[in-house]
């Protein structure tokens, strides 16, 4: 929810400047709109101030008090350094925020109406500098099966999570590996630290995590082929099962067919 928050303050900054920073009803508005949103909330006023007052108690986010005929309490972000630096790492950085994993060219297209980032190349160099950055802004996931491109993801951990800030300190996030709330467990798998250039799962958990996972669908398998085979009267485990194996059907084995 937070990074749903801190998202929508950074994007808006850039579309709607004139309004910017943000009243407590416009930022409730920009969390639940259905465009450029991946997924779809329904925040109400008190979550989505909620949010914002633990951004604020991490150092991402500041109260603007009424000042020049302003009457509304108004909210804005704090990015560190890292990242303000450059105008296309907030920009890059809010539209992952805003819309989970994505390619290289889905996020090139989606982060021209905040700020041009050039051709792929530029992108692309954009990226891999964020995920250079100290702390990293944002990782690159492995291919999944069917995938023909790899996917970049923001590299903030939850900042709602204490391991996130380990013994209360620092004011950035360390990347623990939340994602997006519609991330997959494969994408929370890889994301708990940088993939290795090889595109390796980092550490043994990661291993260990994805191997378990292929042998529970295994199991699954083997366990609906079980019931088939029992459904059709066909004794036995099925192959690479454990188990003693069944008796031989005894039902008459049809004849070939003469030639024509």
């Amino acid at each position: 929810m937070e990074a749903r928050v801190l998202g929508c303050l950074i994007e808006k900054q850039w579309t709607t400047p004139d309004q910017y920073p943000l009243t407590l009803n416009a930022l409730v508005a920009a969390c639940n709109q259905t465009s450029n949103r991946s997924p779809v909330v329904h925040y109400d006023d008190e979550t989505v101030e909620s949010g914002v007052r633990s951004l604020k108690q991490k150092g991402l986010a500041r109260f603007v008090h009424p000042v020049h005929g302003r009457s509304a309490l108004r909210y804005e972000h704090r990015l560190p350094d890292s990242i303000a630096r450059d105008d296309a790492f907030p920009t890059l950085l809010a539209v992952l925020l805003l819309r989970g994993p994505q390619t290289v060219g889905e996020l090139r297209s989606r982060v021209q109406r905040l700020r041009p980032v050039g051709d792929l190349g530029s992108a692309e160099a954009a990226l891999a500098a964020m995920a250079r950055s100290d702390p990293p802004m944002a990782w690159r996931l492995p291919r999944r099966h069917g995938q023909k491109e790899d996917r970049y993801i923001h590299a903030l951990g939850d900042p709602g999570s204490a391991a996130a800030h380990p013994g209360g300190e620092g004011r950035w996030p360390s990347p623990v590996g939340i994602l997006a709330d519609t991330a997959t467990a494969d994408e929370r798998v890889w994301a708990r630290g940088p993939a290795p250039t090889g595109g390796e799962p980092h550490g043994d958990d990661g291993i260990e995590s994805r191997l378990a996972a292929v042998e529970e669908a295994v199991a699954s398998i083997r366990h609906d082929l079980a019931d088939i085979r029992t459904a059709l009267g066909m004794d036995g485990p099925v192959a690479g099962s454990d188990g003693p194996p069944g008796p031989v059907s005894s039902a008459p084995v049809a004849p070939d067919a003469p030639d024509a």
